[in-house]
């Protein structure tokens, strides 16, 4: 059924260029808003300047559109959004909701990343210190479409998490809720390792009162030792010259059952029939690479 209402995205991070795990969930996400008959936005999540690579922005969009890849609308670059990020800061902090935490990650090392709340009645200044949320000793649930329900306790498995840097950048789990809500997403497909920061992602939205989108997990593409392709492990970037082949690979990967004959079709063609025949209820839970082998 057609969902004029359906506003989906693709938000890539520039600390590398594009690999095949990127590109199986653009993919998943563009054949999602389109065959639903809905938006497909582009964002892009440049948080972190440290971490970013020269020209992987311009290199990002650029293959998208070599693969045939077209977004609705203006592209967003999250470093166009510190503004609204610290005026919600502020207004938590004025609170008592967030507070200023001065520890350092050797004092944290036991903790296995729950955070122990040594900061959290200290008072201490927000300036040359992080700033956390303080999270409720409660579980957060929700029914993600391919990975079936999700539960976490925050307070047992997370602690009060940060959402500003000691060195004044912007934490994702913020910077994504507010975005995702001002740009009106409803649908949000992206990789299964982001499934655990979703309960965090429902308590900023319940504390701003914004409506909770609708998730889809797409699994990992993985290599044989179990590693995740990613920017940092040995992912080669996705070469201009292949958008066909690899396009029909990352449908494969999505259970989508591409038929040989597009072998000889275009990346336009391919991403045709895969919004022509998307199926979200094939995917499946968990991927390898060996089921979409790139060689």
């Amino acid at each position: 059924m057609k969902s004029p209402s359906y506003i989906g995205r693709f938000a890539p991070t520039p600390s590398g260029y594009l690999h095949f795990g990127s590109l199986v969930a653009a993919l998943a996400s563009y054949l999602d808003a389109r065959a639903a008959g809905g938006k497909w936005l582009m964002r892009i999540e440049d948080l972190d300047p440290p971490r970013e690579v020269d020209g992987a922005q311009s290199a990002i969009l650029n293959t998208l559109e070599r693969y045939g890849f077209e977004w609705d609308g203006q592209l967003v670059r999250q470093s166009e959004r510190h503004e609204a990020y610290q005026e919600v800061i502020n207004r938590w902090f004025s609170h008592g909701l967030a507070y200023a935490c001065t520890c350092s990650r050797k004092q944290l090392e036991e903790f296995c990343g729950v955070y122990p709340g040594f900061c959290r009645d200290a008072g201490h200044s927000p300036e040359n210190a992080a700033i956390r949320i303080r999270v409720p000793e409660l579980e957060y649930r929700f029914t993600d479409r391919v990975q079936g329900q999700f539960d976490q306790h925050l307070g047992r498995e997370v602690g009060d998490f940060i959402i500003r840097r000691r060195d004044g950048l912007y934490a994702y789990q913020l910077a994504v809720v507010l975005d995702d809500a001002w740009q009106g997403v409803t649908d949000i497909v992206r990789g299964a390792d982001l499934l655990d920061s979703t309960p965090r992602q429902l308590y900023l939205q319940e504390l701003l009162g914004l409506p909770q989108p609708r998730y889809l997990h797409v699994p990992l593409i993985t290599q044989p030792d179990g590693h995740k392709l990613g920017k940092s492990y040995r992912s080669p970037p996705l070469p201009a010259d292949q958008a066909n082949a690899l396009l029909l690979r990352a449908l494969r990967a999505l259970g989508q059952p591409a038929p040989d004959e597009l072998k000889s079709a275009n990346a336009t063609e391919v991403l045709s029939w895969g919004v022509a025949h998307w199926n979200s209820e094939s995917i499946p839970s968990v991927g390898t690479l060996e089921e979409a082998r790139i060689d």
